[in-house]
């Protein structure tokens, strides 16, 4: 697919085009410039809604195919051997024998009605935090436990390397990585919802009232049962609470 304007790539909106217009990127050249520069595109994760590094790298890639389809040489066509035009035309069918085509009737897809999720009231420092760990983890590494790959049944969950022999252990090089304090997100915003939100565990519905709908989101237990919880979301719904797990 091509890219003329900016609403021809994948998952940029009207609404979005606008929102890169106070920044300043009004075509396609202009989000590329900034999308090699790192602090542009912390910045655009933080403006634009619904944007993350997955959506960042799917434009450099819908816009690096581009080019390279500018560069590759057109390929030249073929002559076609001439056809015989008195061979190749169709027969004409007698009106009387020609019949009309059945007409069949598409069923028309029922759309869907879709309502907006409630987002936080995050003040700027927050933001700045929130898109600063989305390009943290990122960047991020995957740990794995020492010898993961030799023996089956030690599997891949993370656990800390033992013993003075230890490679890993000691960080030599052409080792897998070891957990670091570095490695971690902001501490402003640790712990928070990737929407921004505080998450607070609920099991009834009394566990509802106090909850600060402009900060806070509710995550229901794993052990409430399907009657429970469709009480939990309809009263959640009703004080403008927003549910991290509904069930629909």
């Amino acid at each position: 697919m091509s890219v003329k304007s900016l609403t021809d790539l994948s998952g940029l909106k009207e609404k979005q085009v606008e929102e890169l217009a106070k920044l300043g990127i009004k075509n396609v050249s202009d989000l590329k410039k900034a999308l090699n520069d790192e602090a542009k595109v912390k910045e655009l994760i933080k403006t634009l809604s619904g944007v993350g590094p997955k959506t960042v790298d799917k434009w450099r890639t819908e816009l690096e195919s581009k080019e390279a389809k500018k560069e590759a040489p057109k390929e030249t066509k073929k002559a076609e051997p001439k056809k015989d035009a008195k061979k190749d035309a169709p027969k004409e069918v007698p009106k009387e024998t020609a019949k009309p085509k059945a007409e069949i009737e598409e069923p028309e897809e029922e759309k869907s009605e879709y309502s907006v999720k409630a987002k936080p009231e995050l003040d700027e420092e927050t933001k700045d935090g929130l898109a600063k760990r989305a390009l943290i983890s990122g960047r991020r590494p995957a740990f794995k436990r020492q010898e993961w790959f030799r023996y089956a049944k030690l599997g891949e969950k993370w656990r800390r390397p033992k013993g003075i022999h230890s490679k890993m252990k000691r960080k030599l090089d052409r080792r897998p990585p070891v957990v670091l304090i570095g490695y971690r997100g902001p501490a402003s915003v640790r712990g928070l919802h990737p929407s921004g939100f505080e998450e607070v565990h609920v099991h009834n519905v009394n566990e509802l009232e106090g909850i600060d709908p402009k900060k806070q989101a509710v995550r229901i237990g794993s052990t409430v049962g399907t009657k429970k919880r469709i009480v939990i979301e309809d009263r959640a719904e009703e004080l403008g609470i927003r549910v991290l797990n509904r069930m629909v």
